[in-house]
């Protein structure tokens, strides 16, 4: 899925040596999402989920921003006592809703998704890096869960993942304030996985170290760590063995095996 961006495209996707590059592409509203936005995240993601040729994804902003929020042109509708539209479809995974779609998606990606994050990411915005795996952040970003000074919530599944990330007092504080904090304090908080001047370059950095291991290893373990505390114990240490059992012996392992023994030879002369 290497695409030519044109008018039209708001989301971008390329795809080299197994790592995609998801881009959003509004520099000039600094990636503010609108309906467009939406539906070509979902539909990245979506044919994300089917590729075998890709081993980790990057997620970024183009321009100033990883992404402002919400189109302000949607504000502006909500102002005029527009009737509020929320976009049913199809359930994906747990979502049904168009925009918790954008953002859940991500987590439904076999392999693991890891968000650079830079300039600024404001409600949907830090909503769609919480549907990240890992989160690479500028110490200088600012972020906020900006919702309720337009007096909403955070609709797009923040609800349910920041309280995992962050604690449930510290993700109501966010949630009732709407406060801004920086990437430094959101790596305190644990909205942030880790901190770099430049998030893409890391991120991209972190991808393909990922992508050079065994692409079926990293699928059971992304699977297995999305269901570590949603599941009872038993349940996930059963589906640790099943995940064990088709790793072990299968030809993709002991491929790895043997190169890793061909290294550790190498190294030792």
């Amino acid at each position: 899925m290497t695409q030519t961006p044109n008018a039209d495209t708001v989301v971008t996707c390329d795809v080299k040596d197994g790592v995609a590059q998801v881009r959003l592409n509004r520099p000039d509203k600094m990636n503010a999402l609108n309906g467009a936005m939406f539906e070509q995240l979902t539909a990245v993601g979506e044919e994300l989920i089917t590729r075998t040729d890709v081993s980790a994804v990057v997620l970024a902003g183009e321009g100033r921003a990883f992404c402002a929020g919400l189109d302000m042109a949607e504000f502006e509708r909500m102002a005029s006592g527009a009737e509020a539209v929320v976009i049913e479809r199809p359930r994906l995974g747990a979502a049904a809703a168009l925009g918790q779609q954008a953002v859940h998606v991500w987590s439904l990606v076999p392999v693991p998704v890891i968000a650079a994050v830079h300039g600024v990411a404001f409600g949907g915005g830090l909503q769609l890096a919480l549907g990240a795996d890992i989160r690479i952040v500028g110490p200088e970003t600012k972020l906020s869960v900006m919702e309720i000074v337009w007096g909403l919530i955070p609709d797009m599944t923040g609800t349910q993942i920041l309280p995992e990330l962050v604690g449930r007092d510290v993700a109501k504080e966010l949630v009732f304030t709407g406060r801004q904090i920086s990437g430094t304090e959101a790596l305190t908080l644990g909205l942030a996985t880790r901190t770099h001047a430049n998030p893409v370059v890391a991120a991209t950095a972190l991808a393909t170290e990922i992508a050079g291991n065994s692409r079926n290893a990293l699928v059971h373990a992304k699977a297995l760590l999305e269901l570590a505390g949603r599941t009872d114990l038993a349940a996930g240490f059963d589906a640790e063995q099943v995940a064990i059992r088709e790793l072990i012996g299968s030809p993709e392992q002991i491929a790895v095996v043997r190169a890793r023994q061909e290294s550790l030879a190498r190294n030792k002369k």
